[in-house]
């Protein structure tokens, strides 16, 4: 936490690198600051010109008339380093870095200039944030020390990305919206200042209710994780994790450079931790929405109000999809409802006011529906009509949910469809009036299923986890085997040669046979016992799957080496010069109580090198890790376990 506290409440701040031209980014910075509003001292440094938006500017670091609580870098990344130098011998602690690329950018004997800058900041124990930064908006601060086009409204809710991209993109739709933070920060590449130190704080702030997270990949698991589960008790925190995909994971690993993990140990742990996981930047924007506006939510039974039978059908469909509860009506709701409803309404939940509804009849069941303690939220939807137009309908029932005291108790969305300018400006009403609103119903679904995925969520935080009893290992024998790997410089270990690692923690594995060819697996599928599995053995074809490398369930000998072949035959033709190391023939496990991976659950939360069925690839955590060999991951599942 050192640091953190002067980051987010700096008092004066220089510019390095600040330009008088219009879209160079130390341009854009001096101006975000000056017209964010700034009541420190702004100083611009640069040897070009003699003042930066009409501020006064200093040659060089050293002419500063004080040292700056922070400065901000907007030079090239290959100058980083010897200005980081210069802040350091100033006396400067903290710095924000904008240069991207710096990784790819090698002085005469081939370190990067990413790794001489973390050094030379290491030396004089400064804080950095980024590279490859936005930079970072404290709206209730009025700082805006940022690259963005847009500022950012006040607000409760703090956003944390490693995307400078999505960042941009977060705004531009907040302000649309109107929608405010307490914080925005750009976190870059991470290269110090990261996720688990900015939860600790932010879970302290008074102007923060809720923390967004776009995240790329964690470098300290266990650090996030702790941090996570400590925020998410106090605020509620989303996630958008990129990489779901094996493509998506491919792609996020050569353009970050980095090692992303498995998605499936993500997801697993940010359940666990109680924050709540979006898919998409749509879902993002759809659940932001939601929770900006939303209470407590009490249950998980929700109420349809509808003027249309189809969109209802629509909505009713997501919400069983998605494992929802739809609110069961009481007899006395029944009857109510019948008092107020033409005799044609349809009796049940959904509640179709029917297509030629009007403002009264919409009021009025809204009314029973708060009056009664059926539901825990209430999506009220509305197709184009002649008899409710659009604005005038909204209006009323905006009318309604204030005067009634008791809508704070519920959860109201609401889902005005429509592309016109009627059906528009509903939705803007409804906005400004505090209200989510969504174009159409499965988006309006999706929505609050996040507010029920979030309190299913943090009721597994609140759980205590069930022991398992001691585990015996044998810690020396694993550890003797991962140092005849290291030796060896074997990092990857197929099944059969990974056992005696897992069973030294007392897993139990599958038998392994290993196979040349196709008539040598039908002969060992004999000894074995069917059903078996077949699977290619090759260190070049990182995913079976790409040429159906597995195939299961084999019943006879003919199944056996028919499979082996055309794995075999398939490899030939896609993956031509791979190196074919055989095949491996398994017994079928037993599905009751079976797992997919060979690691003990208590393993997913921390993001641990994963053990495939397959294979186990001794990798960490971390490019750092990996450096340093697979010693440090024996210590690590040692911790662990």
């Amino acid at each position: 936490m050192a640091g953190i506290d002067q980051l987010l409440k700096p008092k004066s701040i220089a510019v390095i690198g600040a330009s008088d031209r219009s879209g160079r980014a130390g341009y854009v910075v001096t101006r975000n600051l000056q017209s964010g509003g700034f009541q420190g001292p702004i100083m611009p440094v640069t040897p070009k010109y003699q003042a930066v938006a009409g501020i006064l500017a200093y040659k060089t670091i050293a002419d500063l008339p004080l040292v700056p609580d922070l400065a901000v870098l907007c030079t090239r990344g290959e100058a980083t380093p010897a200005l980081i130098e210069q802040l350091g011998e100033r006396g400067v602690k903290l710095v924000i870095v904008l240069a991207a690329g710096m990784r790819g950018q090698l002085d005469s004997l081939g370190t990067s200039q990413y790794a001489i800058m973390q050094r030379v900041a290491e030396r004089y124990t400064m804080r950095v944030l980024g590279p490859n930064s936005l930079g970072m908006i404290l709206p209730w601060l009025n700082l805006n020390a940022s690259f963005a086009p847009v500022p950012a409204n006040k607000g409760n809710i703090a956003f944390v990305s490693q995307s400078a991209a999505v960042c941009t993109t977060i705004l531009d739709w907040a302000r649309n919206k109107r929608i405010g933070f307490s914080t925005f920060i750009s976190l870059g590449e991470a290269c110090d200042i990261d996720f688990p130190e900015l939860l600790d704080f932010l879970c302290r702030d008074s102007k923060t209710d809720a923390i967004l997270l776009y995240v790329d990949s964690i470098r300290d698991a266990r650090r996030f994780i702790s941090a996570a589960r400590a925020a998410a008790r106090n605020r509620r925190i989303l996630v958008l994790k990129s990489g779901r995909t094996r493509g998506g994971s491919v792609a996020l690993e050569q353009l970050s450079q980095t090692s992303t993990g498995l998605d499936a140990a993500y997801d697993a742990a940010i359940r666990r931790s109680g924050m709540l996981r979006v898919n998409n930047t749509h879902e993002l924007f759809a659940a932001v929405e939601t929770l900006s506006h939303s209470v407590p939510l009490r249950g998980e039974r929700l109420a349809i109000i509808t003027n249309g039978g189809g969109p209802a059908v629509m909505a009713v469909d997501t919400l069983m999809d998605a494992g929802g509860k739809l609110a069961t009506l009481s007899d006395s709701t029944l009857d109510a409802l019948n008092q107020v409803l033409p005799a044609s309404w349809s009796h049940t939940n959904p509640i179709d006011l029917v297509g030629d509804a009007d403002t009264q009849r919409y009021q009025a069941a809204i009314d029973i529906m708060l009056n009664s303690d059926e539901a825990d939220a209430v999506l009220i939807m509305h197709s184009p009509s002649v008899t409710a137009p659009g604005l005038a309908t909204a209006k009323a029932i905006i009318h309604s949910l204030k005067e009634n005291p008791r809508a704070r108790r519920f959860n109201i969305l609401t889902n005005w469809q429509g592309e016109g300018d009627d059906a528009t400006v509903a939705r803007l009403a409804f906005t400004h009036a505090g209200f989510p609103t969504y174009r159409t119903p499965e988006s309006a679904v999706t929505a609050y299923m996040h507010l029920v995925e979030y309190r299913r969520n943090q009721k597994q935080l609140m759980e205590t986890p069930t022991s398992t009893g001691l585990m015996d290992y044998d810690l020396l024998a694993a550890r003797a085997f991962i140092e005849q790997a290291e030796d060896i410089e074997h990092l990857t270990l197929t099944t059969h040669e990974v056992r005696p690692f897992l069973e030294a923690y007392g897993m139990q594995v599958i038998s392994t046979w290993l196979a040349t060819d196709a008539v040598e697996a039908a002969q060992i599928a004999e000894q074995v016992g069917y059903p078996v599995a077949v699977k290619l053995r090759s260190s070049d074809i990182r995913h079976k799957s790409d040429v159906q490398g597995v195939m299961l369930n084999l019943r006879t000998g003919a199944e056996v080496a028919n499979a082996a072949q055309a794995i075999l035959d398939r490899v030939s033709v896609t993956f031509p010069n791979a190196h074919i190391q055989g095949l491996l023939i398994q017994s079928m496990a037993p599905r009751a109580g079976a797992r997919s991976y060979a690691l003990p659950s208590v393993m997913i939360p921390f993001l641990v090198p994963s053990f495939y069925s397959e294979k186990a690839a001794l990798i960490g955590m971390s490019p750092k890790m990996r450096q340093s060999g697979s010693r440090r991951l024996i210590w690590h599942w040692r911790a662990i376990l």
